[in-house]
């Protein structure tokens, strides 16, 4: 590892950067390496902006993979390399806002019924029945689950924040469901010569000591999307989605709804405002408002 890669690493850890986050900065990076052929110290600000222009028009990539190289090359030259630019010199590409796909109550029961492992199903249950992120799904322990608060710890979800969310009764005797069938003893299996117990992952993964990762839970998802014959297409982050609307189209206050999935800004909670269909229809014109209501149009007898 060359001393620049490592102290580029270290000055990730040092201010708390999720570990995606740093695996995404490397990748992108070492892409940037490559197409130039030289150390990105040996770089400049017009480096960046033609690797950029690449990007866009060679390659095709959107405006938030483009942003996301900026923001790894701003951390770059700015933290780890100190040199004496600002953040104006590292523009980036203006994202066009889109509403997020939302499922209907009846099309989430359709989704679920075409998931075959009952341990993925719990686990996508996660993201829909209480607002998890895919990551935070994937990484639930045992010991999160309190059943007698009837909340879920989320530990150090995006932002390296825990939160508590709700653990609704069919929720609890799902994952309930998961854990005899998987587990029949209903213990966790006792370490190997006298180790100190790892934490017990509520979805562990077929290596010892892992929980199942986002990309097999995300491969589930759509596998399952694809058999279900939904129009729409959905992920992990679409169930979210659809938690987070359906909470507001019951008459949850979105400050409630800010805090459960996590949201660090309320206009982030804001936006479901915008694909509640339900909440769309229910808000009265002021039209109604200025006079009496028309009558009824009457059917003419034959």
């Amino acid at each position: 590892m060359s001393p620049l890669r490592q102290r580029f690493i270290e000055d990730m850890q040092l201010r708390g950067l999720a570990p995606t986050t740093q695996r995404s900065y490397l990748h992108y990076l070492e892409d940037y390496a490559k197409f130039f052929k030289l150390s990105p110290d040996k770089l400049d600000l017009e480096a960046v902006r033609q690797y950029e222009m690449h990007m866009l028009h060679e390659r095709k990539l959107s405006p938030e993979t483009i942003n996301g190289f900026v923001s790894s090359a701003q951390f770059l030259c700015l933290t780890t390399l100190e040199m004496p630019w600002g953040k104006e010199n590292f523009p980036r590409m203006r994202v066009g806002s889109t509403l997020p796909v939302v499922l209907d109550p009846e099309e989430v029961a359709r989704f679920f019924d075409f998931v075959p492992s009952l341990k993925y199903r719990a686990a996508l249950m996660l993201c829909y029945g209480a607002g998890l992120r895919i990551s935070e799904a994937a990484a639930v322990k045992v010991t999160d689950i309190d059943s007698k608060r009837m909340v879920i710890r989320v530990e150090e979800g995006k932002g390296r924040k825990d939160r508590y969310v709700m653990l609704s009764p069919r929720l609890l005797a799902i994952l309930r469901r998961y854990y005899r069938a998987t587990r029949p003893t209903g213990r966790p299996t006792p370490p190997a010569d006298g180790a100190v117990q790892p934490a017990e992952w509520l979805f562990p993964s077929w290596r010892a000591n892992r929980h199942l990762t986002a990309t097999s839970l995300s491969n589930a998802c759509r596998d399952a999307s694809r058999q279900s014959g939904l129009t729409k297409r959905v992920t992990c982050h679409t169930l979210r989605h659809s938690f987070a609307t359906h909470l507001l189209e019951g008459g949850t206050d979105t400050r409630v709804i800010q805090m459960l999935p996590g949201h660090a800004r309320i206009d982030t909670t804001a936006r479901y405002t915008k694909v509640s269909a339900a909440l769309i229809a229910r808000t009265q014109s002021p039209l109604d408002a200025l006079g009496p209501k028309p009558k009824p149009v009457q059917k003419r007898r034959k």
